[in-house]
């Protein structure tokens, strides 16, 4: 397993953002992460990458108790992220944002930062000029940027926030199939997305949170099955037909 988690919580005062969450995910696998909006579902990927500790539980990586590991540190062991709303630094080029994950995440022998960052944004197939300041692109533009740059770390597992958010119907076919393609890589990916057709096409296994519980874990056959998530989740009505 690359990933366990176990009775995992995050307590804001007396708001249980996330309550006595397990997961197992493993090596090789896109798992998917969904449920209603303020269900917990980026709240736990926060107690995962070390944004915040766990009020409660623990979390493994590679076999590693990592529980209260901060964000860099998360990073060196082979863990990456994006978020919801992109986050980049937009006075500097695309080619500098990459390599920000490439100075920061596991260097490798006989790599370079710019190397590792023009690499990484062939892969995503960035269409734009490398020169270009970050503040001049567009939304899908934005989410290959931040991909490529958590991918320049040399990570292992990758955390999506909302990747398929804002983007067309075109787009959204891109991306799933790079998902896909960086899967196929040898990375583990741990995706939270409402956009049911993208976690139905691309996930192995599937997780349900609502309230900050989990409140079903399988496979998508088995979730759109399962009464309890037509009930709880927002939508869900849809995936049983």
């Amino acid at each position: 397993m690359i990933l366990e988690t176990q009775g995992v919580s995050k307590f804001f005062g007396g708001l249980k953002a996330v309550n006595d969450v397990s997961l197992t995910i493993r090596e090789g696998q896109i798992f998917g992460l969904i449920g209603p909006n303020g269900a917990g579902k980026t709240t736990f990927q926060n107690c995962i990458a070390g944004t915040f500790p766990p009020t409660q539980g623990s979390v493994r990586f590679k076999g590693r108790d990592i529980t209260g590991y901060k964000a860099h540190r998360c990073c060196h062991q082979g863990m990456a992220r994006t978020y919801q709303i992109v986050r980049s630094f937009p006075q500097m080029s695309v080619l500098e944002n990459v390599m920000v994950g490439a100075v920061f995440g596991n260097h490798r022998k006989g790599e370079t930062p710019e190397g590792k960052a023009s690499e990484m944004l062939d892969y995503v197939e960035f269409p734009m000029a490398h020169d270009l300041q970050a503040q001049n692109l567009n939304t899908m533009q934005l989410k290959r940027l931040e991909l490529a740059r958590a991918l320049a770390s040399n990570c292992e597992f990758l955390l999506l926030d909302e990747v398929a958010a804002g983007l067309t119907p075109a787009e959204l076919d891109d991306i799933t199939a790079l998902i896909l393609r960086i899967r196929d890589s040898g990375v583990t990916i741990l995706i939270v997305e409402h956009l049911m057709k993208l976690i139905m096409s691309v996930c192995d296994q599937i997780a349900v949170l609502n309230f900050g519980e989990k409140i079903a874990d399988g496979t998508p056959a088995e979730i759109t099955r399962d009464e309890g998530v037509a009930k709880a989740y927002l939508g869900a009505d849809a995936l049983l037909h």
